[in-house]
């Protein structure tokens, strides 16, 4: 029995070694250049245990992706614990994605839409994302940081249909991630705030 806890330890140990390491090569080499014969080198294991636990890539890169994604919700539950208001949680968790986007080549973004289960697990979190922007909205308006005459739902759509177009015009192989984000971010979201909330990112602003 303890041979069987101690197997089952190692296994799920190995596992998280795997998709921290896959997902590293997939992000600093694009997905399409990391073959799982890198991976199981990279970790010095076979190819077949890497195949007992990942079937194919794909798998493999959605659970990483999953990882990933859990890791964010629970970063996001820290700095809502850690800041009063909800215009600092936003611009933290930026201060966050923006390092995030540096280790990662613009690759990484145009071989994801080759793989369907990744982009439809990917859309539906989206989906959860809609929600919890809608929140924070309503927050910062209760806050007194965001105008009172917006249309949420309008404006979420907005921010929606900006991030589509990046994406579909691949908008990262031309410009630095973080201006893009910068300006989709500043310029769009400033327009919703109030003066308070305009005072808090201008000092964010001059600080970066």
């Amino acid at each position: 029995m303890q041979e069987i806890k101690v197997l089952s330890t190692y296994r799920l140990s190995l596992k998280s070694k795997i998709l921290d390491s896959a997902m590293l090569d997939f992000a600093q080499r694009g997905i399409k250049s990391v073959k799982m014969d890198d991976i199981a080198k990279g970790l010095n294991i076979s190819k077949r245990t890497l195949y007992e636990l990942y079937e194919n890539k794909e798998i493999l890169l959605y659970e990483c992706i999953k990882k990933a994604k859990a890791q964010d919700e629970r970063e996001m539950l820290t700095m809502m614990s850690q800041h009063d208001n909800v215009i600092d949680i936003i611009l933290n968790i930026y201060k966050i994605k923006i390092e995030q986007f540096k280790q990662v080549t613009p690759q990484f973004y145009s071989d994801l839409e080759k793989f369907p289960k990744v982009m439809s697990y990917l859309e539906e979190q989206h989906e959860r994302d809609r929600v919890l922007q809608k929140q924070f909205i309503v927050r910062g308006v209760e806050e007194g940081y965001f105008r009172k005459d917006v249309d949420i739902d309008i404006v979420i759509i907005m921010f929606d249909a900006l991030s589509q177009y990046v994406r579909r015009t691949r908008l990262y192989n031309q410009y630095p991630v973080k201006d893009i984000f910068n300006n989709m971010l500043f310029i769009s979201f400033r327009g919703i705030c109030t003066q308070k909330g305009i005072e808090v990112i201008d000092r964010f602003l001059t600080n970066e």
